[in-house]
């Protein structure tokens, strides 16, 4: 046992080693677009940080500290030499320190895209009773719930929530943040309904996959052979069907939690909280091309982080996987 444990954290260790070297060349692909797309839209960045009427001397000394003044091609590599040496740069509108902007509201986003992440896997546990009691009235409930949840934008069901729970009802606040750290009650009670809003499509398309996997597991031998031997239906389900349809449900599971951070951006304005998308937002309204920048870069850098994590929990759900 000791030897196989061994040889898979070895095949682990491996490949995350290549992985890891291949980051950088996906990272540098992800800049060359994010810088080339944002630098095709229309607008002076300029322009916009300066009061109006300002005098041409004080946006040409703007446009020179930040080498908007430079050919493309050397503002690029201005950018990525100041990138290898973990400088993001600073904004435009304000002169903070990007970084800072970031790590100041990236812990809300993450934690609205994490509850929202739990809460879509809770509910995808529904695909799990569909699928065992499939081609019956719950089944065909589940499913109807399922497209309903599918076919709701965020942002519509953002709003109902808003308008239900925080105006009719007035048991929930419609906006606003608070630390659930500091303050654990009202925390959760200002991220509950935009962490809901933002996962119920996920979770809608999370329950379809459990089903459908869940459905393919179950008519395979070894679980026909468990029940067989006179196991609990319970044992059944949880032991042999379940662990083994987990493994295309992973991905999903990995891949809508990028998305939801990606995602986040108008669940972020809806409900009017101080993250990552509501910091993008600004950024392009006030065409702030490094905080653009450095937000879509560190999306793209989550973005191969949770697929790398996804791969890795293969080989413990699924023991044939080898690295």
């Amino acid at each position: 046992m000791l030897i196989a444990l061994g040889e898979l954290l070895m095949g682990i260790g491996t490949y995350l080693i290549r992985r890891l070297i291949q980051m950088p060349l996906v990272l540098i692909i992800i800049s060359v677009m994010v810088f080339g797309l944002i630098h095709l839209t229309p607008g002076d960045p300029v322009e916009l940080a300066l009061p109006a009427g300002a005098p041409a001397e004080l946006a040409d000394a703007l446009r020179k500290q930040f080498g908007l003044d430079q050919p493309l091609h050397i503002q690029y590599m201005d950018w990525l030499w100041k990138l290898l040496h973990a400088d993001i740069g600073k904004s435009i509108q304000t002169g903070e320190p990007i970084s800072k902007m970031i790590a100041d509201r990236l812990p809300v986003t993450l934690l609205l895209a994490t509850t929202a992440s739990l809460i879509s896997v809770a509910i995808s546990l529904l695909g799990v009773i569909a699928a065992i009691r499939s081609h019956t009235r719950i089944d065909y409930f589940v499913m109807l719930l399922a497209t309903a949840g599918i076919s709701i934008p965020n942002f519509f069901a953002g709003i109902l929530l808003i308008v239900i729970f925080g105006v009719i009802l007035g048991i929930l606040p419609i906006s606003g943040f608070v630390n659930p750290f500091l303050d654990p009650i009202n925390g959760f009670r200002h991220i509950i309904m935009p962490a809901f809003s933002l996962g119920l499509i996920y979770a809608a398309l999370l329950t379809r996959m459990v089903r459908s996997s869940m459905l393919e597991v179950l008519n395979e031998d070894y679980v026909r052979t468990a029940r067989a031997k006179g196991l609990v239906e319970r044992a059944v389900i949880m032991r042999h069907a379940l662990k083994n349809a987990l493994l295309p449900v992973v991905t999903v599971i990995a891949m809508n939690y990028a998305y939801m951070l990606g995602g986040s951006i108008i669940i972020e304005q809806v409900f009017a909280l101080p993250g990552i998308g509501r910091l993008l937002i600004d950024a392009v309204l006030t065409r702030d091309f490094p905080v653009i920048q450095g937000v879509l870069l560190m999306v793209g850098l989550m973005f191969l982080l949770i697929n790398l994590a996804a791969d890795v929990c293969y080989s413990y759900i699924d023991p044939r996987i080898k690295y």
